[in-house]
């Protein structure tokens, strides 16, 4: 695939990003200035996803709009995910409980995944988008995830990890995550603050259900102060949820921890 065939697709995903987060019809214009696209690449674009049913064009006001087309894309996806929704059921419970964002992640090779999100309904709190990636050792969530593997394996991930963080202050060293891990194989969970953002803190668990066969971490991030006010509180809330689940959902099978 050449490299215009790629910025091609990308920029398709962009353009319906963009209108995930305006949720509001755009012109050819604001598009290209919004998404910082030359007009001409612009106008071809979307004439291609007019073409292929993705967006409706009003010719009369020149705006575009995504059809239902774009929802059909992914509405299997989370019982593929989920399968009965008792995980789902899991993160709505914490969150009910804490009001912190609340989230599902899974390891997406070197990266931890946010796969399902809720948005804390504090004043003061961080937002992180469904799908968003980052180097799996930059967490609490990671760290979960990470002792999930054997540590022979360990090692090599840390430094792969290591390399896709392109802040070399950012990277981790292998004995802190090392340490990390141990704490979390011997306490059941991971917790820590101003990481990955200064002023935040973070609880994560293992969930006892992999998510397409992946492990899988519920986790709760939001501002340190709290955190440490409501720190056995929502502590408590993650862990009872967890309680509640049982592998026994066609879609979910139990995780084992390998060492």
């Amino acid at each position: 695939m050449s490299e215009a065939q790629v910025k091609s697709a990308m920029r398709a995903f962009e353009v319906l990003e963009h209108f995930k987060l305006s949720q509001q019809e755009r012109s050819m214009s604001e598009l290209a200035a919004d998404l910082g696209y030359p007009q001409s690449s612009t106008t071809v674009l979307l004439k291609t996803l007019v073409k292929m049913g993705y967006l409706n064009y009003d010719r009369a006001r020149r705006v575009y709009f995504p059809t239902s087309k774009v929802t059909t894309l992914g509405d299997w996806i989370p019982r593929a995910l989920f399968g009965s929704g008792r995980i789902l059921d899991a993160i709505n419970d914490v969150h009910a409980i804490t009001r912190e964002g609340t989230f599902i992640g899974t390891k997406n090779d070197v990266y931890l995944q946010y796969l399902k999100t809720k948005d804390s309904l504090h004043a003061l709190r961080f937002h992180i988008d469904e799908g968003t990636v980052r180097p799996i050792t930059r967490s609490a969530a990671g760290w979960v995830l990470l002792s999930t593997l054997p540590d022979s394996k360990i090692e090599n991930m840390v430094r792969r990890a290591n390399i896709a963080t392109s802040n070399p202050s950012e990277r981790m060293k292998l004995d802190v995550v090392l340490r990390e891990i141990e704490k979390i194989r011997h306490q059941g969970y991971a917790s820590v603050e101003d990481l990955p953002f200064e002023g935040g803190a973070t609880i994560a668990v293992l969930l006892p259900l992999k998510v397409q066969g992946q492990p899988a971490t519920l986790a709760i991030g939001g501002a340190v102060y709290r955190f440490r006010k409501n720190f056995d509180k929502y502590l408590g809330a993650l862990r009872s949820a967890v309680q509640a689940l049982s592998p026994e959902d066609e879609f979910e099978t139990p995780v084992q921890i390998e060492v």
